[in-house]
């Protein structure tokens, strides 16, 4: 009898057993990251006997943690993709409302400075209308300036950002370390049973590290679980957690890197290529490949802008009679360390929105990579070097180290105006330094137009130059400027024919008709040019000409390209975005219908272990009776 209520005994410990593993599982049934349990049974080693073996009830051997590590890891990887895109088509936004906005947006302004440059063109003597220029310059400049504050205070909250999520990964990681010593614990005093609460808990806290930064994993003979991140940095092994920083870069002093912190208080730069995933991910993808390309894009046309103006505007004549001046204040190149390069703007056209690195090999030999593809532009050669439109001197950049060369970062923060032209608009050169004139003695019908001025050698002119048409020969006689003859047939070339001064005067001209020999002609200084307008027409068509990128954009295009390319880089992250959440819904569903509570299979538990202990106790009463009745037998 006794036999019997062991039995009965152990299937009522089974069924309570049951019965609290069943409530432990509905009471965490919202619990974040909990899998649910169940306990597994055995029989107990049976008894023998000559009629055979008879049982002697069962046992409770664990309490099972109902979990799939394979679906885990899918889990886990779409997830940390899902908050690198989520993190990234956040910033994005930002820069593509800022850009579209037609209201805040650089065409309104370019448009409306090109407009008021038409105006002076058409009265150029107008005091008022050359104001207006300056005041719409002004407005340009202003434009410029806000969407690049916009832009710099996207980069600091983004920098801001790298440097929060780098202490909740500490965090994390501490908390970890923490878990995996508690788990260890359990194992040291001898107890060779999972505690399934706590991997749970340390599962739930690698979901949550795998939201900041793609992390890897590997089970310690312990219990305990390393962790990694990036291309395999120890995040975590076993109960030590290491701790990384967001330190400023060591060649952009505005710039947040992730550094590991080695013992000894050692730090050791991450590459930013091998952080990815998670939010971390994001932020430092996000300000790579396109909060830096947006920013460059912009002070490229700032900077294309300031540069092409200037340098046709220098090619005219002011109200005073004097040459024109710089119109902008061109932004110059940054260089850090400064001092370490001297860089110069050699072709507008050839600028890239590129930055670049300058490192110091030592013997006079250096290298220069174009960080947007990674091409190296000088491998281990000397310096000076022309390239994409700069000139680059080294400066005080010594052996070993690396300069960061940003041509067009700040570009648009910095463009002004030239502080002469804001206070006088008579400094504008609306008018060309050069008048053409035909003698009135001519009988042909000879006419030299479209002057154009190369350059400002040789101006102003200190005494005109005259050609004299000889037409024994079909030349031009030139005096007062090289060369001293300019072939001109007019059986072949009345239609047009364009030649070019030497180098005493850098200018071009068109001659038409048919002249008579002895016809002259004369090139000689503008005086006053009150009405003269032939420079200004020249600033105005800088507007669509084809200045920027290779000579295949103007400034408008360029912006509109810049506006194209986040708002299809925007609309591709919010693509990605949604695939992962997705792909991270169908994981997960896959994983809770192994892992997670079904409160009506609870339910069906419940009753069924309810049932068990009943039956259970009711096998211990009948055994109880049974017990009794041999007692009455013996009084």
């Amino acid at each position: 009898m006794a036999s019997l209520l062991n039995i009965g005994l152990t299937g009522l410990n089974a069924a309570q057993a049951g019965l609290a593993t069943t409530s432990h599982n509905i009471a965490n049934a919202s619990t974040p990251g909990f899998s649910r349990q169940a306990i597994v049974q055995t029989t107990q080693q049976p008894q023998f006997s000559s009629a055979g073996y008879f049982g002697q009830g069962t046992r409770v051997d664990t309490v099972k943690r109902i979990y799939s590590d394979f679906l885990t890891q899918q889990v886990l990887s779409a997830d940390t993709r899902r908050s690198e895109f989520d993190t990234y088509a956040q910033q994005m936004s930002a820069i593509d409302n800022l850009l579209a906005d037609p209201n805040v947006g650089l065409s309104p302004a370019i448009q409306d400075f090109f407009k008021a440059i038409q105006d002076t063109s058409a009265n150029p003597a107008n005091i008022p209308a050359r104001q207006s220029m300056i005041t719409t310059a002004e407005s340009l400049i202003s434009r410029f300036h806000s969407l690049d504050l916009r832009l710099n205070e996207i980069r600091n909250g983004v920098e801001s950002e790298i440097e929060a999520t780098v202490g909740e990964v500490n965090s994390y990681a501490q908390q970890i370390a923490d878990v995996n010593q508690r788990i260890a614990l359990t194992r040291l005093n001898g107890v060779d049973q999972a505690a399934n609460d706590l991997l749970d808990q340390r599962d739930q806290l690698i979901n949550e590290l795998n939201q900041l930064v793609r992390v890897t994993t590997l089970p310690e003979s312990d219990g305990s679980l390393s962790v990694f991140i990036g291309s395999g940095q120890p995040l975590v092994i076993g109960t030590h957690a290491s701790q990384f920083e967001a330190t400023p870069s060591t060649t952009d002093p505005q710039r947040l890197g992730v550094s590991l912190v080695a013992p000894g208080g050692t730090r050791v730069a991450i590459p930013e290529g091998l952080l990815d995933g998670g939010k971390l991910g994001g932020l430092l993808a996000f300000r790579r490949d396109s909060l830096d390309s947006a920013q460059n894009q912009l002070g490229l046309v700032a900077l294309g802008l300031a540069e092409s103006f200037n340098a046709q505007h220098r090619l005219g004549q002011d109200l005073n009679g004097d040459l024109g001046g710089d119109f902008f204040a061109a932004p110059e190149p940054f260089v850090y360390p400064e001092g370490a390069a001297t860089v110069d703007i050699t072709s507008v056209a050839s600028l890239t929105v590129s930055d670049y690195s300058l490192t110091n090999e030592g013997g006079g030999n250096f290298t220069l990579t174009r960080l947007s593809d990674g091409q190296v532009l000088v491998n281990n050669a000397a310096l000076p070097a022309s390239v994409d439109g700069l000139a680059i001197t080294v400066g005080t950049l010594a052996a070993g180290e690396t300069a960061m060369i940003q041509p067009t970062r700040h570009a648009a923060g910095d463009i002004a105006l030239a502080g002469a032209l804001s206070r006088d608009p008579r400094l504008i050169a609306a008018a060309a330094p050069v008048l053409g004139a035909a003698a009135l003695t001519n009988g042909g019908t000879g006419e030299l137009s479209a002057i154009t001025i190369n350059s400002t050698t040789g101006l102003p002119l200190a005494s005109p130059v005259t050609l004299t048409f000889d037409s024994a020969t079909n030349t031009f006689l030139v005096n007062g400027a090289t060369p001293a003859t300019l072939s001109f047939n007019p059986a072949t070339q009345s239609n047009g024919a364009t030649f070019t001064l030497g180098t005493s005067v850098d200018l071009s001209f068109t001659f038409t008709g048919t002249p008579m020999n002895g016809d002259s002609f004369t090139l000689d200084a503008t005086t006053g040019g009150v009405s003269d307008n032939r420079n200004a027409v020249l600033l105005g068509n800088l507007q669509l000409a084809k200045t920027m990128l290779g000579g295949t954009a103007s400034y408008q295009s360029t912006y509109s390209q810049l506006v194209s390319d986040v708002g299809n880089k925007t609309r591709e992250v919010q693509v990605n975005r949604d695939a992962q959440a997705s792909l991270l819904t169908q994981a997960s569903t896959l994983r809770d219908s192994v892992s997670s509570v079904n409160l009506d299979e609870e339910a069906a538990n419940l009753i069924r272990y309810q049932q068990a202990y009943q039956a259970a106790a009711k096998v211990m009463a009948i055994a109880s009776n049974l017990f009794d009745e041999v007692l009455a037998l013996g009084r």
